[in-house]
């Protein structure tokens, strides 16, 4: 457990993490941020899974968390209940559960990196048997599988070439040779061109070679056409015999039907749908409804602990005791009628239980004869492609069609090659043959020569001795290079091995010493760690005990002491109610007026008076002025057109006050001109 742990601590704190963990730390980690880390690790698997677990709901983290370790082939320890305890430690952040998950997914993580990655492509969508009675449904499904077929073989396809890549070194000097391939050939064909130069009519040559090549190419292009309209003959050919054999079959089934069993037949099949529709449907779907109602409740409700597993287990106990006792009842105050009933009951229930698998036979008879009619189909179309090739499907034969112009674009390439190479061949050919007829003059012009001079056969003596000396001079550079080459390897090697066994010897001492150490070492170790387990377990579960003793003493403790403050509330409220009620009741029974009146029912009742009779004296007033109301208004009215013709005579009046001064003005002014 503590390697694992220091494992975890130690992946946590590299590239991509890095989150600064030691061993304490690591340790003292609550369950949510545990589970936040678990998140994180499968986050850096898939990207998909990267989320805060706080925006989530706890049922959608385990569910996302089982999902994808499901995916990645993780297999928790132990059985079938261990499993039940793994997924509530997964849900609860358990220690227990998520440190192993941690181990297992840093010890491999660009392994199931790859592996999510296919996941999302390479796992199956699973079509029930009963959509895939459908032709396009059948035709979607098998495209996928194709694909996904396909996928495989390009993803191993680039595994392959990721590992066996050329490296750029050699790629660059692939380029340069091949570029020094090019630089020689078209020196060659400089020269080639320069030969043919001093051919005669070498033009008209070249223009009958490539009109050659063209009729060649039309003629394999039509032999080719020609081939492919035989391809199509026969294919059609083909399936204008399947059409003519399932016209035949329909025709020999309608021949030997009667109306009388097709009715028979349309009726059991109506009968069969609707029991299947009235009956065994609707009542699949209520246990259906019924067992997700009751998962989904239990989902609904929060992890329960072992304490509330026992409490439900008591009670369960307790129920089943009921329905025993009841049972028992029952059989006490059994009656004959009672017994008919039953008898009646348990033969309804035998009958609709043989119904119920006798539909269910039927159902399984049916698509079992579907399935042996497609094969059926299958076996005739094979029986009858016997005769020819095989028939292609539409997107086969469009696969076949690319390839084929695939093919065709190739072939016409290297045919244009082996045309061209043919040509040059020729001309090759012909200068070899002018050469030669040359090189034959020429020898014969040296014979006679030679034979005038009385030395015959004398070059091809000379040429002969100087090729085998050539030829020998070789031979001994090649036999003086590898002795000498051989015998350095031999000398570096074996100095080389005496070097690694001199250095070696004392570190081979030194390790069996540290090996023999490394084994007590390790035996002490598990030794220690047995007993430092079993005493962690044991204070484990002693502090767990505590700890939950300890809590529901503080809930309970926590709960009186509330009780105890409200009680204590309650109680003086009810003093002061008492203490006033008691001080009324004194004052009201009192003899003295003055104190009499001090008391609240007096105060009140002298105050209601007082409001009484302001609200007497308020509803007169309104009807008073109700009663004047309209004489009021029209007085109102009069004074304000009073006022309305005060203001108009006030207004005339100034006005006229300023047109006499105004004319005074005038006339004092005429005045003065005059004296002047």
């Amino acid at each position: 457990m503590g390697d694992q742990i220091q494992f975890i601590v130690e992946k946590l704190n590299q590239e991509p993490f890095k989150k600064n963990y030691n061993l304490i730390s690591f340790d003292s980690l609550e369950s949510l941020q545990l589970l936040q880390l678990l998140s994180d690790v499968l986050g850096e698997i898939d990207p998909k899974h990267a989320v805060d677990i706080r925006e989530e709901p706890p049922e959608q983290t385990a569910k996302r968390m089982l999902n994808l370790l499901g995916i990645l082939k993780y297999k928790p320890p132990g059985t079938v209940s261990d499993l039940s305890a793994f997924r509530q430690g997964l849900v609860t952040g358990s220690k227990a559960v998520i440190h192993p998950v941690l181990h297992w997914l840093l010890q491999r993580t660009p392994e199931l990196r790859t592996r999510a990655y296919l996941a999302r492509f390479l796992v199956k969508l699973e079509v029930p048997a009963e959509f895939l009675q459908d032709d396009s449904v059948a035709e979607f499904n098998k495209q996928y599988e194709e694909l996904m077929e396909a996928f495989k073989n390009l993803h191993k396809e680039h595994e392959q070439l990721k590992v066996s890549g050329l490296s750029t070194a050699e790629i660059r000097r692939d380029i340069s040779a091949m570029e020094e391939e090019k630089d020689q050939l078209a020196k060659r064909v400089e020269r080639l061109k320069k030969r043919v130069e001093t051919v005669q009519n070498h033009q008209r040559m070249l223009e009958i070679a490539r009109q050659l090549r063209l009729e060649k190419e039309r003629e394999e292009s039509l032999a080719q056409q020609k081939q492919e309209q035989k391809s199509q003959l026969l294919h059609a050919e083909q399936k204008l015999q399947r059409a003519q054999v399932q016209l035949k079959e329909m025709q020999h089934v309608v021949a030997d039907s009667k109306p009388e069993s097709l009715m028979k037949k349309l009726e059991e099949e109506i009968n069969f749908n609707s029991y299947l529709v009235t009956e065994k449907i609707p009542s699949e779907m209520e246990t259906k409804k019924t067992s997700v109602y009751y998962l989904e409740k239990v989902v609904a409700e929060p992890a329960m602990t072992q304490a509330d597993l026992t409490a439900l287990q008591s009670e369960l106990d307790e129920v089943n005791a009921q329905i025993n006792q009841l049972i028992e009842k029952r059989m006490i105050t059994y009656e004959p009628t009672d017994s008919k009933f039953s008898m009646y009951r348990q033969q309804a229930s035998i009958i609709s239980r043989k119904k119920e698998a006798k539909a269910e036979e039927l159902q399984a008879a049916k698509e079992e004869m579907s399935s042996l009619e497609r094969q059926m189909e299958q076996k005739s179309s094979r029986a009858h492609e016997l005769e020819g090739s095989e028939v292609l499907t539409e997107d086969e034969f469009k696969q076949y069609v690319t390839k084929l112009r695939g093919k065709n674009t190739i072939y016409k390439r290297k045919r244009l090659e082996i045309a061209e190479l043919t040509a040059e061949f020729g001309i090759l050919q012909r200068t070899e043959e002018l050469l030669r007829q040359r090189h034959e003059a020429l020898q014969q012009q040296l014979q006679a020569i030679e034979e005038k001079k009385g030395i015959s056969g004398y070059s091809y003596t000379q040429e002969e001795l100087e090729r085998v000396s050539a030829v020998k001079s070789e031979m001994d550079e090649v036999k003086g290079q590898t002795l000498d080459n051989m015998s350095e390897m031999v000398k570096k090697l074996n100095a080389m091995v005496a070097e690694k066994k001199a250095s070696l010897a004392p570190v081979i001492k030194e390790l069996r010493q540290l090996r023999q150490n490394c084994q007590e070492l390790t035996q002490e170790r598990d030794e220690k760690k047995i007993q430092y387990d079993s005493c962690v377990a044991g204070l484990e579960t002693n502090r767990s005990a505590l700890e939950q003793e300890v809590k529901g003493l503080l809930e309970e403790c926590a709960q009186e002491e509330s009780n105890y403050h409200y009680i204590n509330c309650l109680k003086r409220n009810l003093e002061i109610q008492l203490q006033r009620a008691k001080e009324e009741m004194k004052v009201y029974v009192s003899p003295d007026p003055q104190e009499r009146r001090r008391a609240v029912r007096e105060q009140y009742t002298r105050i209601i008076l007082e409001q009484e009779n302001l609200g007497k004296k308020l509803r007169e007033k309104q009807k008073v002025v109700r009663e004047s109301h309209g004489s009021n208004m029209k007085q109102m009215k009069m004074w304000q057109d009073f006022e309305q013709l005060m203001e108009c005579k006030r207004a005339c009046f100034l006005k006229q006050q300023n047109q006499a001064a105004i004319g005074q003005i005038i006339q004092e002014g005429g005045k003065d001109r005059l004296v002047l």
